[in-house]
């Protein structure tokens, strides 16, 4: 009986926590116009993080394993607030966005390119700490794909 009652409870928590992943669509213009501000200030940040670690990989600015530290764990906190604004379908408004309908069509698609950022940034962290100098371009190299592989299929040109 005790299992039986532990199984249900697990399932009802798994399916609850299914649904709460789940995209909502707006509910209004104005909260999607605020959707989508909010979504492009949390991707401006994460460019901002990018810039420094592009200029290292390029050899146009020495490797800095503070900045890369620095970015990688900002990068990976960024990374995972972006399941929370993308959430929010926006699709049903007039946005300016370039935000790609693909995003609530391949949810599962979506998360999965968020979570390679979100590990890659781990990398970057892991190969900054290690001071292998030999590491730092792959690991940001990694960041970089990662970002690539979500516009490719989720950003308009």
């Amino acid at each position: 009986m005790y299992k039986q009652l532990l199984i249900l409870l697990s399932l009802a928590v798994l399916t609850l926590g299914m649904a709460s992943t789940q995209a909502k669509e707006a509910g209004s213009q104005k909260q999607a116009d605020t959707v989508v501000k909010f979504r492009q200030s949390l991707l401006q940040l994460v460019r901002s993080n990018m810039g420094s670690l592009g200029a290292m990989a390029k050899g146009n600015i020495p490797f800095d394993t503070e900045v890369m530290q620095k970015n990688g764990m900002r990068l990976e906190q960024l990374s995972l607030m972006m399941p929370d604004y993308f959430m929010t379908d926006t699709r049903g408004f007039e946005t300016k966005t370039e935000a790609k309908p693909e995003i609530w069509d391949n949810s599962e698609d979506f998360a999965e390119k968020m979570q390679a950022l979100t590990d890659a940034a781990k990398g970057l962290q892991m190969a900054a700490a290690s001071g292998d100098e030999s590491s730092y371009g792959k690991a940001i190299g990694a960041v970089g794909a990662s970002c690539k592989g979500c516009h490719d299929n989720y950003k308009m040109d």
